[in-house]
């Protein structure tokens, strides 16, 4: 048999899907139906959260200080809010910034650690009212602030008279009543997360005569650190946003937080000023930024993908 025979034999033989040797293009409405409508949907979706964000640094841009002036965006640009509200006697800025954050990084920090103690209790021990505990947590958490507004203004109006480090008009009594609400929704998170960490891990430190303190401080956190990363940041910046409590403790405006001393910029509708407003709102956005990027390989990472492998 020539060679030219054995040649057309084998290619007989060969599947016709094997045959061709460049793979068969995807015609444009199939790969549209497969993954390009993912595409378009995530550009819309883009367009609508990026928007908002360009408007406002347009408006803080605008030398104007009016909306109106900003729907061209970067019409005119120019940085005169920024000095304004830098610089303004009246508007003590700076104070409102350095407030803000001393309130939200102690009560962040703190939200975080009793939360995570709590967290562990429930998912470690067992003790009689435990179940019912975690109902209450998350039952309490379903009413607003504003049902508890006016007996907290009482309390600490009634708790000024006696200790007025703590009560009204104080950074300290603010970071108190955010405090009362650390045991919410968040324990109820991290309880879920410190369920998937192994219960070998705890009965294997407890062999070598370590105790519960020992356990959760030198094991657990560094198992738990993602949940610990979201939960921080996520109280970061519910209490950078809040403005319902903030607004009824702060009365000096040298002590009052950015919400609150920025609402008070564009109260009046007459002499609104949102080109600072929107200066301001830019500038009180970068903590939250910075802590995400200082935390962001917390929250990607799985550190609890290799907590049983050794």
């Amino acid at each position: 048999m020539t060679q030219s025979a054995l040649l057309e034999d084998r290619t007989a033989i060969v599947p016709d899907e094997v045959r061709h040797d460049k793979p068969r293009r995807r015609t444009f409405g199939k790969w549209f139906g497969d993954t390009g409508w993912r595409h378009v949907v995530a550009i819309v979706v883009s367009i609508f959260a990026i928007f908002p964000l360009l408007y406002v640094l347009s408006a803080s841009l605008n030398p104007r200080g009016t909306l109106t002036g900003s729907n061209a965006l970067f019409s005119q640009v120019g940085f005169d809010a920024y000095v304004r509200i830098l610089t303004d006697p009246a508007v003590p800025y700076p104070m409102w910034f350095l407030n803000t954050l001393l309130v939200a990084t102690i009560t962040g920090f703190t939200m975080v650690f009793i939360g995570a103690l709590a967290a562990y209790a429930f998912s470690r021990m067992r003790f009689s009212g435990r179940r019912v505990g975690l109902v209450t947590i998350v039952v309490v958490q379903m009413f607003p602030q504003l049902l508890a507004v006016v007996a907290i203004f009482l309390m600490m109006s009634a708790i000024g008279d006696w200790f007025p480090a703590i009560g009204l008009n104080t950074l300290s009594g603010l970071i108190l009543i955010y405090l009362g609400g650390a045991l919410g929704v968040n324990t109820y998170l991290m309880y879920g997360f410190f369920n998937t960490i192994p219960r070998e891990l705890d009965e294997a430190a407890k062999i070598d005569g370590a105790g519960h303190a020992r356990i959760f401080f030198t094991i657990i956190l560094r198992l738990v650190a993602p949940i610990l990363a979201v939960v921080g940041l996520l109280s970061f910046i519910g209490i950078v946003n809040e403005y319902v409590i903030a607004s009824v403790m702060l009365i000096d405006p040298e002590k009052q937080t950015l919400v609150v001393g920025l609402t008070k910029l564009v109260s009046n509708p007459r002499y609104a000023d949102w080109a600072a407003f929107s200066a301001g709102a830019v500038m009180a956005a970068i903590p939250v930024v910075v802590l995400f990027l200082l935390l962001q390989k917390y929250i990607v990472g799985g550190l609890t993908a290799g907590a049983t492998k050794g």
